[in-house]
């Protein structure tokens, strides 16, 4: 018997003795455990009450009809198949069923080869339903806010505040230093809200040239640019029913944060392109790393918009104001280094700790992983040691000398930057002090190999 199978349950619900033997019987055959029931009544209350994969209801039954044990279950637990058992006559009532959510039905009398073969597909489909259930609710937990680090006062706050406004449709600003972990808050928001089960789209507004970002973000109708050779939906669209994360929203140029604000106002996005706006369902979550307010008194960023992202505020501390965090952020970032490269550290000496704990880090929580993952890879053994903490930034790939232009010397910045960040412009303008669109405007300007 397939181990497999026997461990699926499968109920029948069949009130005349000898069909529900006949079934009964077939079912076992194929190697799956069988409850059943002579009644609607009594096969919900066994289906609420077993672990069912699968179940095979009869259409005519004594008390309740084979649709309201249908209605029932699914109102209850959805993802059970359910099969309806019917007599010839009674087929457009089997499709009727199929219209309610059947998974399939069988015509009496019964081939009871055909019921197996449908009852193993039913079954396998509940397994695989089962099987994404699982790994949705696995890859919730790693996002969700309970799963974040938070021993100081400063991050329980923010969780605090994550747990308040999770399950609401406010539009959500999300403030911080780079590298402070501004997109595990925006996941966290999702996964905790009733919108877990829509998408998560992110777009880095600093990523894109204004013509792109504005592609990417609103999308753009077949021949509207050349290039554009099929419809393409914008982040709004592709986001419907989820969340829509908005990250470097203060480096956006005005022309895409006036259109941002439409979308805003009105829950419509008009493609680059189009005639037609179309209505979108997303919940906006954005992120900065600058003072908005700041930017807005300099002409650089549009008041109405802020207005709009700013419904709720939630700042993030960096890491030098969080630092009872340090050692089980460190630790957790370790054992996944670990697991990922295939070694094994067993603990961190003490030196180690007070050379961690002695860094500023101005690239917060971002920079102690990167360093922990690198301490991994040049510990020397199962203790994790000072000299495998490596700290600071090494300059040693610039090249300036006399006679140098300032251009030359700007170059030869940049393609260092970009050749330790393995060409990540966010991370290069990040620790050039510069927006990730100057970098992109620099490498077209100098003809950089990235």
């Amino acid at each position: 018997m397939d181990s497999v199978n026997s461990e699926t349950a499968i109920l029948v619900i069949e009130d005349d003795p000898d069909g529900r033997r006949s079934v009964e019987e077939a079912i076992r055959d194929a190697g799956y455990r069988v409850l059943v029931a002579s009644t609607g009544r009594a096969g919900v209350d066994t289906a609420l009450r077993e672990d069912i994969q699968v179940i095979l209801s009869d259409l005519v039954l004594p008390d309740i009809d084979g649709l309201r044990v249908l209605e029932a279950v699914r109102r209850q637990k959805p993802g059970i198949p359910v099969l309806i058992m019917t007599a010839y006559g009674s087929v457009d009532t089997a499709v009727s069923a199929l219209r309610q959510g059947a998974y399939d039905y069988l015509v009496k009398p019964l081939d009871l080869e055909d019921l197996q073969v449908k009852v193993g597909r039913a079954a396998e489909a509940s397994r695989l339903r089962s099987e994404v259930a699982r790994l949705n609710n696995e890859a919730r937990g790693r996002h969700s806010a309970k799963s974040m680090v938070a021993v100081s006062a400063a991050m329980q706050e923010v969780l605090r505040q994550i747990a308040s406004v999770a399950d609401t449709h406010a539009t959500v600003l999300i403030l911080g230093e780079s590298g402070t972990g501004k997109e595990l808050v925006a996941r966290a928001l999702h996964v905790d809200s009733r919108r877990a089960g829509g998408p998560f789209v992110a777009v880095n507004c600093g990523a894109f040239t204004e013509s792109l970002l504005e592609s990417e973000l609103f999308g753009h109708e077949k021949g509207s640019f050349t290039g554009a050779t099929e419809r393409h939906p914008g982040a709004f669209e592709r986001a419907q029913g989820g969340t829509l994360f908005l990250d470097e929203i203060g480096i956006a140029p005005k022309s895409v944060q006036a259109r941002m604000l439409r979308v805003l106002e009105q829950r419509e996005v008009l493609r680059v392109g189009g005639r037609a706006p179309v209505k979108v369902d997303c919940r906006i979550v954005a992120a900065s790393n600058r003072d908005l307010e700041e930017l807005v008194e300099a002409g650089e960023f549009r008041n109405d918009l802020l207005y709009r992202l700013q419904v709720v505020a939630i700042r993030l501390p960096p890491l030098r104001e969080r630092m009872e965090d340090l050692r089980e952020l460190a630790l957790r970032f370790m054992n996944a280094a670990c697991a990922d490269h295939g070694r094994q550290i067993e603990g961190v000496l003490p030196e180690a700790w007070a050379k961690l704990e002695n860094h500023a880090w101005p690239g917060n929580v971002r920079e102690l992983r990167n360093v922990m993952e690198s301490a991994v890879l040049l510990a020397g053994n199962r203790m994790l040691g000072p000299e495998a903490i490596q700290l600071g930034r090494s300059n040693a790939s610039l090249v300036t000398g006399a006679g140098m232009t300032l251009a030359e010397i700007e170059r030869s910045a940049i393609l260092a930057a970009l050749r330790r960040h393995n060409g990540n412009r966010q991370l290069t303008a990040e620790e050039l002090g510069v927006s990730t669109r100057t970098i992109q405007r620099k490498i077209q300007e100098y003809g950089l190999p990235f």
